[in-house]
């Protein structure tokens, strides 16, 4: 029997490497091989209409993850088992199956255990229409698509649901990108987009500390108050209310605004919430009018959004299609030369509930999108936009240029039970986004009662980091673990992104589960491990019955880390990598090696966490085992090392490094140096011979010099 990875039909089953994925599947079902394994999964109607719900069969027996939107600007994680567990407006669906490894092999003694492979299903763009998943009460799954436009109708959607499976989540969700990115040839990964240089430096938001109240004095006082506790914001985002007082923020002949380096202001995607004026003079020329959304049965089958609902009732100003980039071009040619480096748009999803008329919700985003990004590469540097309230696919699959989007509903320092959910939904959603922008986490309060737990997640999301205190009512001890007196920070490189072994539990309300997220830096990994049990509930789930009760969940959750939960952790490595990692502990402060499959114990309270830098140990000679630690001051303690080298000449070795900033580095050594080199100057250190921890203090660079330091070790 031949097992083959491509999607295949038969008597009624859809199979995946001989495993059945769907059961009862109907006749006018079809699959259309696409590439290295991949297919799509379409279907045919015999009527023409805008939109169709399509059964695809049943679906059971798997344990499954789903990214779904529970308002129209945002999406969630779901965990579940059946078909009956996938919520509508599903966006990514997930599962976990199993193999054998060894197919009646006369030769074994003993049958192979199964090995776990994961198949994934996106709905996608098909041409004019947009497809989402749902599941019914009877384990079935269905796929509606969508034009959003009831002159814009067919009768078949044949590329609906792309498929694709493989050994690796991560790298299957990459290659399934990949593949999707070549042939729509609507939107681009990452990996081809120009990302902003902002992201790298400390920031503030104006919303939490004034919301619409903003003004320059409180933006000035803001700026400084940071500056002088020895956290410098570095770019700024002036957020909704500032178009009644642009004109104050610059004099002539003076710089925006002193010491920051970036400045974004907001404005939503037709311009405000309500978009704009009809009977404004100045907005005359952009022919707006009034028009009413028409919400999608997805829009109000989960949560409706009250914004939507008034949106619905008053309607929104709309500007002429035709019109928008001129629109664009003129508010970002202005804001430019106010001395503003760039946007945060808002709102954006809005745009899917406007399709009638003018050619249905994917066209018109597709539209705005492009418009929205062709402005922003004319009047702005570095690519300077961040996406927001844009959960949906016809963003997704239209997103060519725009690398920065937000990737949860908004931090809400006064709501407790939503801190925890914040974490959550970012990294699982993630998992979807990072394939195309770099999620943004959104901004935080560093005096909050979670700021260790948010700024720790900051800390290894991958993400660029802001806060949004009030002027005067700042933490510097948890503002410090993020960033490094010049105003920068120490990003990892990737989306962080939740570890294999917690992509089908629920971090939050299983009652047993820790939340586990990974990154990599240049030459170290990163596992951040989150209690977010007990404090809050997802959306549209009440606690099932096997699920223990708010009162009975313990204070305490324990479980495991290895160097295992980093992924690609062999890409950093390095060819000296003796298969073993120091793995340090940022707040015990304790260091530890494990072989790559080993296992540390970890204990949490709720809202407590902890972080690891994961660090490969190489081995330079008989006697040097060495792995570099970092600024083990700072959350993301190996995001402070940018480059390692080894020289072995017969007056010994010496371990030379290239790394950033000031503070504590530490690195776990085998053996004690003779002396070690900051900048070509000797420094004393430190050596604990009971867990070989090695550290020396980076003095403090210099106003005018650069933030990377040269440090030697010589053995």
């Amino acid at each position: 029997m031949t097992i083959t990875a491509i999607p295949t039909i038969t008597d009624g089953r859809l199979t995946v490497r001989g495993k059945v994925v769907l059961d009862g599947v109907p006749d006018n079902v079809v699959v259309s091989p696409a590439s290295s394994g991949s297919a799509f999964i379409g279907a045919t109607s015999t009527t023409e209409t805008s939109l169709h719900v399509f059964t695809l069969g049943v679906l059971e027996g798997y344990r499954l993850l789903c990214l779904f939107r529970f308002k129209i600007w945002w999406m969630i994680p779901r965990m579940g088992k059946a078909g009956g567990d996938i919520p509508i407006e599903t966006q990514m669906l997930l599962l976990e199956a199993r193999e054998d490894s060894a197919l009646h092999d006369e030769d074994v003694e003993q049958p192979t255990t199964e090995n776990t492979f994961y198949i994934l299903m996106l709905p996608v763009l098909d041409g004019q229409f947009r497809t989402s998943l749902q599941g019914t009460p009877t384990n079935e799954l269905q796929f509606c698509v969508e034009s959003g436009d009831p002159d814009v109708q067919c009768s078949q959607s044949l590329e609906a649901v792309f498929i694709n499976s493989g050994d690796n989540p991560y790298k299957l969700m990459n290659e399934s990108f990949m593949i999707l990115e070549k042939h729509k040839d609507t939107f681009s990964l990452i990996k081809n987009k120009k990302i902003p240089h902002n992201l790298d430096w400390f920031g503030w938001c104006t919303w939490d500390a004034f919301y619409t109240e903003v003004d320059p004095q409180g933006i000035k006082e803001g700026l400084e108050s940071l500056a002088e506790g020895g956290c410098p914001p570095r770019f700024l985002i002036i957020d909704d209310g500032w178009q009644d007082t642009i004109n104050e923020f610059s004099k002539e002949g003076e710089p925006f605004l002193e010491g920051t380096q970036y400045v974004y202001v907001w404005h939503a995607l037709l311009g405000y919430w309500g978009g704009l004026l009809p009977t404004s003079k100045a907005m005359k020329k952009y022919n707006p009018r009034i028009v009413y959304p028409v919400q999608s049965p997805g829009n109000i089958g989960n949560i409706r959004d009250v914004a939507m609902d008034s949106l619905e009732k008053y309607g929104v100003g709309m500007i002429d299609p035709t019109k928008i980039l001129e629109f664009y071009d003129d508010l970002h040619s202005y804001l430019a030369s106010s001395g503003v480096d760039g946007v945060k748009v808002d709102v954006q999803n809005v745009i899917e509930t406007l399709g009638s008329g003018y050619g249905g919700r994917v066209s018109l985003t597709r539209q705005c999108q492009q418009a929205l990004e062709a402005s922003v590469a004319r009047n702005f540097e570095d690519n300077n936009l961040i996406c927001c309230m844009n959960h949906n696919s016809d963003y997704i699959y239209s997103s060519r240029k725009s690398a920065v989007a937000r990737a949860s509903e908004d931090f809400m320092p006064r709501e407790p039970n939503l801190q925890t959910l914040h974490i959550a939904s970012v990294a699982f959603n993630s998992l979807l986004l990072g394939e195309i922008v770099v999620p943004d986490w959104d901004m935080f309060h560093s005096k909050h009662v979670t700021a260790e737990f948010h700024g720790a997640a900051r800390a290894l999301g991958g993400c660029g980091v802001y806060v949004s205190d009030k002027p005067g009512n700042h933490d510097f001890k948890v503002l410090k673990k993020l960033v490094l007196p010049d105003g920068s920070i120490l990003r990892a490189r990737h989306a962080g992104r939740p570890t294999r072994d917690c992509l089908f539990e629920d971090p939050v309300m299983d009652g047993k589960s820790l939340l586990k997220i990974w990154n990599l830096n240049k030459l170290s990994g990163v596992i951040g491990v989150f209690n977010c049990q007990g404090v809050g509930h997802w959306p549209l789930k009440e606690s099932a019955h096997d699920y223990p009760t708010l009162s009975s969940k313990p204070s305490y959750l324990s479980g495991h880390v290895s160097p295992d939960n980093v992924e690609f952790l062999e890409d950093v490595a390095g060819e000296n990598w003796t298969g073993d990692c120091a793995v340090y502990a940022f707040n015990s402060g304790s260091l530890s090696q494990l072989p790559r499959k080993g296992i540390a114990e970890v204990s949490l309270g709720v809202l407590q966490c902890e972080i690891y830098t994961i660090s490969p140990i190489r081995e330079y000679n008989q006697n040097v085992h060495f792995a570099p630690i970092g600024l083990i001051n700072m959350y993301n303690s190996g995001g402070a090392v940018e480059a390692l080298n080894c020289v072995n000449d017969p007056s010994g070795c010496t371990i030379k490094i290239k790394g950033k900033g000031c503070g504590r580095f530490g690195a776990y050594s085998s053996t004690k140096p003779k002396y070690c080199l900051v900048d070509a100057n000797k420094e004393e250190f430190d050596y604990n011979a009971d867990d070989q921890l090695l550290t020396l203090k980076l003095p403090l660079c210099s106003q005018d010099a650069s933030n990377f330091r040269e440090i030697e070790f010589v053995y």
